[in-house]
């Protein structure tokens, strides 16, 4: 491998990983994510986002195992699918034995005439801790970004063009599926259908600027077709 080959793939990697400031010491970002407060220690074991999505439900309202799996199924739907309905009440186990729900009794009147349930509530720390969680996602959301970067920047730039215009046309077809956020209806279900298709389209325009931006970036870094007569 000559000088000359050695500069040119350096540049095709250099050339990308700052589009998305992959420069940035993914390292340090590490270091001040395990910088946790108590509550953040609790939750720091908790990786399945099912278990978080659950929290979310529970903090919505206080719920038992059963009903929560059919609000589970209704509220993420494809977005989040269970394998089965054993991954609720795994998730109800973990976050209770953190001490971010807890179980409660069912007055008298509201259990009249039924068979107890073990129903469950958030506490103060599952509160914080879900909070916390929310606010997280930027983290891992910069990280899949920089991430999905990085590894563009190992192709070649030939191959990187390939890769993203099938990458824009997954987008697009993204696109051309997610109807307006004012065909959604009224009511506080209206507003969250505004608040996931607006998130949706708002992301995807996002990814298709960015997308143009670095064709041209990785374009630049082709060789310069010259006539072979001159």
């Amino acid at each position: 491998m000559n000088s000359k080959t050695v500069v040119y793939e350096s540049s095709c990697v250099l050339g990308l990983t700052t589009l998305m400031g992959a420069g940035v010491a993914i390292g340090s970002e590490r270091a001040a994510s395990r910088h946790a407060t108590a509550t953040e220690r609790g939750t720091a074991a908790l990786r399945s986002p099912v278990t978080w999505a659950l929290l979310g439900l529970i903090v919505q309202r206080p719920s038992y195992g059963y009903e929560l799996v059919q609000r589970f199924e209704r509220t993420y739907g494809e977005a989040l699918e269970l394998s089965s309905a054993s991954q609720i009440y795994t998730a109800l186990d973990a976050l209770e034995r953190r001490a971010l729900i807890e179980r409660f009794a069912l007055d008298a009147v509201e259990a009249a005439g039924r068979q107890p349930k073990p129903h469950y509530r958030v506490t103060a720390e599952g509160m914080c801790g879900y909070r916390e969680w929310l606010v997280s996602q930027v983290h891992d959301e910069r990280r899949r970004s920089r991430l999905f970067a990085l590894q563009l920047a190992l192709l070649a730039p030939q191959e990187a063009l390939a890769v993203l215009d099938r990458y824009e046309q997954a987008c697009l077809a993204e696109a051309s599926g997610t109807p307006a956020a004012g065909a959604a209806g009224e009511g506080s279900a209206g507003v969250l259908s505004r608040l996931v298709l607006e998130d949706e389209r708002l992301a995807i325009e996002a990814r298709l600027a960015w997308i143009q931006y670095v064709r041209v970036q990785l374009q630049a870094l082709l060789p310069s077709q010259r006539n072979p007569m001159q």
